[in-house]
């Protein structure tokens, strides 16, 4: 199927011409983007238990062992895994909020993660997470035999039919290449203790997954020779094994109607996942009359004219110097950091008027566009977004 432009569009879609970022206005609008931090308060939250578990108050909390006196982390392993020295509550083995501590004076490790759930289109916030590697609490446990994966759950009410738990396997946790993230403890959040809607005193951080992997109020880890991922999130089709994906999001667009001769300022998110980004560009085009949808298969895609849009710079000296990624002056070695997100601009002049469609997409340093190369959206949604506006005579 042809793409349905008539030659007015075509002749309008050239007066518009391809209306590339105006720089010198978008540095202008510069105070206008958020902080690359999210404020506590502002995260979204998508915690799962009947009562949620950062309800509790006074001794309930204390039962739950979620504070910080009173958390506890088992690590025991299954009937097919030998453990030297497991760590468990029943005899008084189990590891405390300060023996976590303890092992951050000299295993600590710091790093800017956005989480972002498989199914919800934009990150649900951004911050300086802190902790130890998993590798580390392991170590302590001694030799283990047999150990193919390990799966681990945090505090649900005590109810079995509220457990929400994650997996990896042993080498993820054990072989992180050089300058390469691991899977980690968290105790901070943005230098400050991890609150308990945020998952604390304590939970698990898999820098390249979506949440799910990061499980919340974290207490018990099973060593397991079973080779099947267990997760939770696995039950409803999701893709267990996922990892983040480099995506381009719209932030707030609820002005649809703009008079002529006004720059048109638009912003936006960019997740950055495993294989990085090179670039976030824009397809502004006329409206084609389908309320911005567009079939895979249609023949428009492929004579998209698509324009690079502009990413924020590092905001220097809002990062500790300490941050994964950053080099001893601070600066990062690359931008934007992986499993991150940063933020995007672009600035729209002298659009005639007419009605419109604009896309953003992300392009990996692979050189792959979105929503490529796992379009599967069970293993995290990233279809390109599209959103309609009009300018007035």
């Amino acid at each position: 199927m042809n793409d349905p432009i008539t030659r007015r569009d075509a002749l309008r879609f050239s007066l518009a011409g391809m209306l590339a970022a105006n720089l010198d206005a978008a540095v202008a609008a510069e105070s206008s983007d958020p902080p690359l931090l999210t404020p506590m308060k502002d995260f979204q939250d998508v915690s799962r238990g009947t009562p949620l578990p950062h309800t509790l108050k006074g001794d309930a909390l204390v039962q739950a062992k979620l504070t910080q006196d009173t958390w506890r982390l088992e690590i025991v392993a299954d009937e097919k895994v030998t453990l030297q020295k497991p760590k468990k509550l029943d005899d008084n083995t189990a590891l405390d909020f300060n023996a976590l501590l303890e092992l951050g004076k000299t295993h600590g490790v710091k790093f800017l993660k956005a989480m972002q759930c498989n199914n919800i289109a934009k990150p649900l916030g951004q911050g300086i997470w802190e902790g130890v590697p998993l590798r580390e609490l392991l170590r302590l446990c001694g030799k283990s035999d047999n150990v193919r994966r390990l799966y681990y759950w945090g505090f649900h009410n005590n109810d079995p039919k509220q457990i929400f738990r994650s997996s990896l396997a042993i080498n993820q946790v054990l072989d992180t290449p050089p300058n390469e993230l691991p899977v980690f403890v968290a105790y901070r959040l943005n230098g400050e203790p991890i609150p308990l809607i945020r998952g604390g005193p304590v939970r698990m951080v898999v820098p390249w997954a979506h949440g799910f992997k990061s499980v919340k109020w974290l207490q018990r880890i099973v060593l397991t020779n079973d080779f099947q991922a267990n997760d939770t999130y696995a039950e409803k089709n999701n893709d267990p094994e996922s990892y983040l994906k480099t995506a381009a999001y719209f932030d707030d667009f609820s002005v649809e109607k703009f008079p002529m001769g006004t720059p048109i300022t638009i912003r936006g998110t960019a997740m950055v996942g495993w294989p990085g980004l090179k670039r976030v560009e824009y397809w502004l085009r006329p409206d084609a009359g389908t309320k911005g949808v567009i079939a895979d298969d249609d023949p428009a895609w492929s004579s998209a004219k698509w324009v690079p849009c502009e990413i924020v710079p590092f905001p220097d000296g809002e990062i500790p110097r300490d941050v994964w990624g950053l080099d001893v002056n601070g600066k990062p070695k690359e931008w934007p950091l992986r499993f991150s997100y940063c933020f995007w601009r672009l600035v729209l002049k002298d659009v005639v008027p007419g009605e419109y469609e604009l896309r953003v997409r992300t392009v990996d340093q692979n050189g792959v566009a979105q929503p490529e190369p796992r379009p599967h959206q069970r293993s995290g949604r990233n279809l390109v977004q599209c959103k309609r506006f009009s300018v007035l005579k």
